[in-house]
């Protein structure tokens, strides 16, 4: 039985070899400086190959090659046997000057048919200039390839390692999209973390955060005659809400940077890696926003970008009081997360619902594009027939600088009496019901009171008299009572500080409940940022962790409780540039904040 086993295993083997089709793919070279060494790499999968063939690349010198390597891998998915066989060929050249290569097609023959790659083009950077001082710590001192040269004993200066506010454009119109992107240069390997000691602040836009970012070291990058390994730390997409000069204030970031240490073992040298801490503020960076033209038109919607529009209504055949929709859908990129509701001009026969609003848009590029859904559910109060106009959605597009007009049809409506709607009688047919304020005449005795004693002589009307007054008196004390608490901004931040972070606290468990760690920790620091800047009547800009220390200090919270709370402030700002932790460590995060809050506020009862 074994031995049938292993035959039908072995035939299910060769005939997945045999069924797989044969690939021939070049992996090109990335991150290459003139005057060092790169490899290119041909990988033939599937096959057995001959008559292997590379070209030269024009303006790189061949060092070496090609080196063969084999791999062959199994997998036995659902009952099934699969194998496949890669072989990696790979040259070694040298990059003689900086400029754009191109990698020619190379060819290799698979069972008598020959296969070919795609050329490819790279980049050769410059090598760093040798325009440093000499000094320690000087551009010219680290080299990003080599950690014999990213020793403890180097001062670690703003030149090797910055963050650079970069946006992709010098100035923009009012609510025009502008890529905003906070990137890492650093000429060290390794980057332990990075903690955002005071955050980045947007005054004068609306702000959307792309979730995703690069690993430090994925790419090189030639700036002010230096390489660099660079990693985008933060994206966003923001929208001027002013005009004029704005200024975007970068905060200030703690960067952990691993130097190696020579040190002797025995007979051997080997290298130790040392932590090093280094304080940086990119600086701030300031942009022009330009006045969207004029005049407007009188129906502009607010609306910057680029988009599209269609509308859709779910019946023209209507019958009184009984409830129909019409969708608005707008698509397109720019601020469409923010373009408010129309007012469609339905007739005043019919009863409006507030639109329910559903937006599907995420930043795209160097825009946010998506879709803005407006639903207008309306009831007809009338027997007849009406019209709904077209809409003429206007928006400025700020590639073309002008205003565009895009218009949705207009629909023509059929209202029949509904089931519930009560007969007129025969002198009220012929009226026309155009404004909900006016109604019929009622006749006929309708059992109106004829007592003419006055009012005022009735106990009823000074009792309601008396109440009202007494009322008055009561309203008048509390609102008094709370315009002196509100008025004591303070007072009221430092009272509500416990309350505010509850509810953020309550929105993180959310998060941690769905495994959703990154936008857990970003909650979590909302929380204790906030909590602190309310507790202690700080601005969030001048928070630091030697101005929290004082300012409990002074508010007689013990030493321990401080660095407790300074602990996970520091684990959830690593923790947003740590991937892979486990769902136990933010539990853990979670519970010790939630504790030290308590003690803070047991403390200050």
């Amino acid at each position: 039985m074994k031995k049938i086993f292993l035959i039908i295993t072995i035939l299910c083997i060769c005939i997945s070899n045999v069924v797989a089709e044969s690939t021939f793919s070049v992996v090109p070279p990335r991150n290459v400086i003139a005057g060092r060494n790169f490899t290119v790499t041909y990988r033939l999968k599937d096959g057995q190959g001959t008559s292997f063939n590379a070209p030269d690349i024009n303006g790189c010198k061949k060092l070496y090659g090609p080196a063969q390597s084999t791999m062959q891998s199994y997998e036995f998915v659902n009952g099934r046997q699969s194998s496949s066989t890669t072989i990696d060929y790979t040259f070694t050249y040298k990059a003689l000057k900086e400029g754009t290569y191109t990698v020619p097609a190379a060819s290799i023959t698979v069972d008598g048919k020959v296969l070919k790659t795609k050329s490819v083009t790279f980049k050769v950077l410059p090598p760093d200039s040798n325009s440093g001082n000499g000094g320690g710590g000087s551009q010219g001192d680290v080299d990003i390839d080599d950690i014999n040269t990213q020793t403890p004993d180097k001062k670690i200066s703003d030149k090797d390692v910055f963050i650079r506010i970069i946006l992709n454009k010098s100035q923009a119109y009012k609510e025009e999209a502008i890529e905003c992107t906070m990137k890492l240069y650093t000429k060290y390997q390794s980057i332990e973390g990075i903690t955002s000691a005071t955050p980045p602040s947007f005054d004068g836009f609306l702000i959307d955060e792309a979730n995703d970012q690069a690993s430090i070291g994925s790419e090189i990058e030639h700036y002010n005659g230096q390489n660099y390994l660079t990693a985008v730390l933060k994206k966003y997409v923001i929208f001027p809400q002013q005009t004029g000069k704005l200024t975007i204030n970068s905060g200030q970031y703690d960067i952990s940077v691993v130097q190696y240490e020579r040190v002797n073992v025995g007979f051997f040298t080997t290298s130790r890696p040392v932590q090093k801490t280094v304080h940086v503020k990119p600086g701030n960076l300031s942009i022009n926003i330009l006045p969207l033209p004029k005049p407007q038109p009188d129906n502009f919607s607010g609306a910057v970008g680029n988009f599209t529009v269609n509308s859709n209504i779910s019946s023209t055949s209507l019958r009184t009081n009984e409830a129909a929709s019409l969708t608005l859908n707008i698509s397109g990129s720019g601020n469409i997360k923010y373009i408010k509701e129309p007012d469609l001009g339905f007739p005043e026969e019919f009863e409006q619902y507030t639109p329910k609003v559903d937006i599907n848009a995420n930043i795209a590029g160097n825009t946010v594009k998506g879709t803005n859904s407006i639903e207008y559910t309306f009831v007809p109060q009338a027997v007849g027939e009406f019209t709904i106009p077209e809409y003429e959605f206007v928006y400025f597009n700020p590639q073309t600088k002008k205003y565009e007009t895009l218009k949705t049809p207009s629909y023509k409506l059929n209202v029949a009496k509904g089931a519930n709607t009560p007969a007129a009688s025969s002198d009220q047919q012929n009226i026309t019901v155009k404004n909900t304020d006016i109604l019929h005449i009622k006749s006929g005795d309708k059992g109106l009171s004829k007592d003419n004693t006055p009012v005022i002589f009735g106990i009823g009307y000074w009792l309601i008299y008396i109440l009202s007054t007494l009322a008055l008196a009561a309203i008048v004390i509390a609102y008094s009572k709370h315009i002196k608490f509100t008025a004591d901004v303070t007072g009221v931040k430092k009272a509500r500080a416990n309350k505010v972070a509850k509810k953020r606290l309550n929105v993180a468990e959310k998060f941690l409940k769905q495994h959703n760690n990154d936008a857990f920790y970003e909650e979590m620091l909302k929380a204790l940022w906030g909590y602190i800047s309310d507790k202690l009547s700080m601005p969030a800009s001048q928070l630091t962790r030697q101005n929290i220390s004082e300012e409990l200090s002074k508010n007689n919270i013990p030493e321990d409780v401080t660095k407790e709370l300074i602990t996970v402030l520091d684990d959830c700002e690593m923790a947003r540039y740590t991937p892979g932790l486990t769902n136990e460590n933010a539990e853990l995060t979670f519970k010790n904040a939630c504790d030290i809050i308590g003690k803070i506020e047991d403390i200050n009862k």
